[in-house]
């Protein structure tokens, strides 16, 4: 009777055990149009980038990737009541794909090499290019040259910007890396850094949201593709949403995203994206 009153609780930790294992397995596993016949997606996303992609006060979403999102849902059947939106910073877009946290992300995510060997990308759904962010009073940095002479240059943890610059044009430029691009912009106005490297139009998101603060300084030095990125196997996910991302570019609402979110910037409408179906 003691072994029988001792194995009741052990078998049911063995059951959960399995369980939850299996749905661990299952989650790593599953493919975006299986979530999507589920009638759920969650989807990485930023919550701090002005313009991209930021949560309001209200616990709404609003922003250019967000829309890119919403639209990529919508046409794999999922409407916004169904969508969990998740937080997914740039140091955690590859961990929370490949453990099937999220189905996909849109938040900003350049296709590269590097990362293809991780996950998977449909599109590019935006072009962009690096630039710089300074104080608005700065004169003396005008691109990425000018941050020789030890300048504290701020980026994202986990992101490359600032990789480029220190390989490329400024040698002796003191890295700083923050968790969130909204931390280099603090870092920048209070004096801690002296300019915040990343993508022009992420930049002009948070100009426009700090008039008088911060501007943007010189061209573009780098040409950066985002994609949306999904499980690395996922052939047929990545397939669906290079058709949406289209079926965006091709009836308007794509060029009505931007023009809504980064339009009251001054950045100007990029070229039309060319997706890569590789």
């Amino acid at each position: 009777m003691k072994l029988k009153f001792l194995a009741a609780p052990a078998a049911a930790l063995l059951l959960a055990g399995s369980v939850a294992g299996c749905s661990g397995a299952s989650a790593k596993s599953k493919t975006v149009e299986a979530s999507a016949q589920n009638g759920h997606l969650t989807i990485g996303i930023s919550f701090d980038r002005p313009g991209l992609g930021i949560k309001s006060p209200d616990g709404t979403f609003k922003g250019f990737d967000v829309d890119v999102a919403r639209y990529v849902a919508s046409k794999l059947g999922v409407q916004e009541s169904s969508i969990t939106w998740k937080e997914a910073t740039p140091a955690q877009r590859e961990s929370l794909i490949q453990n099937g946290q999220v189905d996909y992300v849109v938040n900003t995510y350049s296709i590269n090499d590097a990362r293809k060997e991780k996950v998977a990308f449909a599109g590019p759904y935006f072009l962009a290019g690096q630039s710089l962010l300074v104080r608005a009073d700065n004169t003396d940095i005008t691109g990425p040259e000018s941050l020789n002479g030890g300048k504290k240059l701020c980026s994202v943890t986990g992101s490359t910007p600032a990789q480029n610059i220190k390989k490329n044009y400024s040698k002796d430029a003191q890295l700083q890396e923050y968790d969130t691009p909204s931390a280099c912009v603090e870092a920048l106005k209070s004096g801690a850094v002296d300019a915040m490297t990343t993508d022009d139009i992420q930049l002009a998101g948070y100009a426009a949201a700090n008039p008088g603060k911060v501007k943007l300084v010189g061209k573009t030095f780098s040409k950066e593709n985002y994609g949306i990125g999904l499980k690395k196997d996922d052939t047929s996910g990545r397939a669906k949403i290079n058709d949406a991302i289209q079926s965006m570019i091709d009836d308007g609402s794509w060029a009505k995203a931007f023009q809504s979110n980064i339009g009251p910037s001054g950045y100007a409408l990029p070229a039309k994206p060319v997706i890569d179906r590789y």
